[in-house]
């Protein structure tokens, strides 16, 4: 399997920041894409970037050493029967060619192969060539897997992207909310390892689920411009992750403060960290401790967290911000840049099981007063001057957890 951007033009640019275009279907092209087109940053998978395979991966780690013992097979409580079947009839809706596209192992390096660029070859099958009765399976399929402020978002993250290529006024194919991918990891089952995965420009939601338990990372969500009028709808992004991460920081005592905030790294264009084909970075906890914070201020940190587990349904996000709570003390906050509520900041919560960044980046396609023709903005980059509107973030388990690989293992080691 070879998924790759195709270096030159706009695609080029990718190459430092990650985001790109294309001018049809699933194949990267170049050739014609006006300059206004999208690219994100280092943290984004374009041309050269390590896409790890499926038996080397290790996962997020501070200094490449896994820590051991983190996950367990156990019953949650939480069925996930709705899902099961969803999936299974998601499936059921395709034509043999269809599901033959779709179908993956469950240990496949499809897994790894994911990228918030709209300019990258995807596998699976693609949403915009669904019929209408498909595409409405998908997106039960989506209604079951995410909580309802986690399908709103995605829909919305859909709608800005085709908002984006109505803007630029070119990338028909990519910028549009048709372009995003399904792929499924094994076969639906309420006892059996499977998953699936989502991608497409600015979303990637990678769903594993043995029995009732589910790992919902690493999802990447993203959006530019995250505020907008899309089909007379006025969409906004972003904003509980934004006043949730304002709200911790604004609790800190100076102090605290002193701590959390970089003294030696500055908010830039781009400070995406752990985004595509990064899946075994090491990145060493920075920022403060969760056992220096008050009672009061363990609870607005959980809160934030609880925005991006959120994402997921009622009882799985429970299940999962439990696990967060129960290794709150060594939980790390990292802030870079100010603190008003339209600054530009970048935030970092970072355990032995939740890693979660937020980045506004430099305006790349949407309202770059620097650029020139066709009303759409220009290449930014990460020497651009940050703005809320356009965020990336992303959550991932760490110690080799996403997606679900420390628990198939554990699985097929005892279960078989």
């Amino acid at each position: 399997m070879n998924k790759a951007l195709l270096v030159g033009g706009a695609a080029a640019v990718a190459t430092m920041t990650g985001c790109s275009s294309e001018s049809s279907g699933t194949a990267a092209s170049a050739s014609g894409a006006p300059s206004g087109m999208p690219s994100g940053g280092p943290g984004g998978m374009g041309p050269g970037a390590s896409e790890v395979k499926y038996a080397d991966f290790v996962g997020v780690t501070t200094d490449g050493k896994v820590v051991e013992d983190l996950y367990s097979i156990h019953s949650t409580g939480v069925s996930t029967d709705a899902l099961v079947k969803a999936a299974q009839a998601f499936l059921d809706g395709l034509s043999t060619a269809q599901r033959r596209s779709t179908l993956f192992d469950i240990e496949a390096d499809e897994w790894l192969a994911w990228s918030n660029v709209d300019g990258y070859e995807r596998e699976g099958v693609r949403m915009g060539d669904l019929t209408e009765k498909q595409r409405d399976l998908g997106y039960a399929l989506l209604g079951a897997a995410l909580s309802a402020e986690g399908l709103t978002q995605t829909r919305n993250i859909m709608k800005l992207n085709a908002f984006l290529g109505d803007y630029n006024g070119g990338g028909k194919e990519t910028l549009t909310e048709g372009h995003y991918f399904f792929t499924v990891m094994g076969t639906p089952s309420t006892t059996d390892p499977w998953g699936f995965q989502y991608e497409g420009h600015h979303v990637a939601i990678n769903y594993f689920v043995l029995g009732d338990q589910v790992v919902m990372t690493p999802t990447f969500m993203g959006s530019e411009p995250t505020s907008a009028t899309y089909n007379g709808e006025k969409i906004t992004l972003f904003k509980p992750e934004t006043t949730a991460g304002l709200a911790v920081i604004r609790s800190l005592t100076d102090a605290q403060r002193g701590k959390a905030v970089s003294t030696t790294e500055e908010k830039a264009g781009d400070n995406f960290k752990a985004g595509a084909g990064k899946d075994n970075v090491q990145l060493a906890y920075q920022g403060l401790r969760g056992s220096e914070l008050t009672a009061a201020q363990r609870a607005e940190l959980l809160d934030l967290v609880g925005v991006y587990v959120g994402y997921m349904p009622e009882g799985h996000a429970a299940v999962k911000l439990k696990e967060v709570e129960k290794h709150l003390d060594d939980t790390y906050f990292y802030w870079l840049g100010e603190t008003d509520d339209d600054s530009a900041f970048y935030y970092r919560v970072h355990s032995p099981v939740v890693l979660i960044e937020y980045d506004a980046q430099s305006p790349l396609a949407y309202g770059n007063d620097n650029s020139g023709g066709n009303g759409g903005g220009g290449m930014g980059g990460p020497g651009g001057t940050p703005t809320q509107q356009h965020i990336h973030t992303v959550i991932r388990t760490p110690n080799g957890g996403d997606y679900g690989v420390d628990l198939l293992k554990l699985h097929l080691e005892n279960d078989h």
